[in-house]
């Protein structure tokens, strides 16, 4: 994958570690597989949209049932199934431990203060002079109370 896509948007994969993967037979059709990477994404922060490089520590333990009622128990379930005949799809097991995974929110900086709602600045490198108050007209009557409360 050269990007993470989702429903919540697409993000580059700046850094991405090989896969390592080990596969268990446990027995009466049943395989432990068990996986360890990590990949780097680039994520817009969730106020001023900067790009902040997000690590995504990657640990997969999944135990894969083979037999066939297995198979038919899982389509009902809705869980994925990761194995295709004799294949094992690594790609479908990373990218669904990456969506686990994915941050909620991400900041460049707890203190980030955003970005100008009126032209758009980033107010982390400075203040753009807009007046961003802004003043909802169904408080207007509510707002005449306090200025005149003031005045007194």
């Amino acid at each position: 994958m050269d990007a993470f896509k989702c429903k919540l948007g697409e993000y580059p994969i700046s850094n991405r570690d090989h896969v390592a993967v080990s596969i268990t037979n446990m027995g009466q059709k049943k395989l432990m597989v068990e996986a360890v990477s990590k990949v780097t994404l680039d994520i817009p922060c969730a106020r001023c949209l900067e790009t902040v490089k997000s690590d995504i520590e990657i640990e997969i333990s999944k135990d894969i049932d083979m037999s066939e009622s297995g198979a038919e128990s899982r389509e009902e379930s809705g869980e994925k199934s990761y194995v295709e005949g004799y294949n094992l799809n690594v790609d479908e097991l990373v990218y669904d431990e990456i969506l686990l995974n994915l941050p909620m929110k991400v900041l460049c900086k707890p203190n980030c203060k955003g970005i100008c709602n009126r032209c758009g600045m980033n107010l982390n490198y400075g203040e753009c002079g807009c007046d961003r108050e802004s003043l909802d007209p169904r408080m207007s009557v509510i707002r005449d109370i306090f200025n005149n409360f003031k005045e007194v």
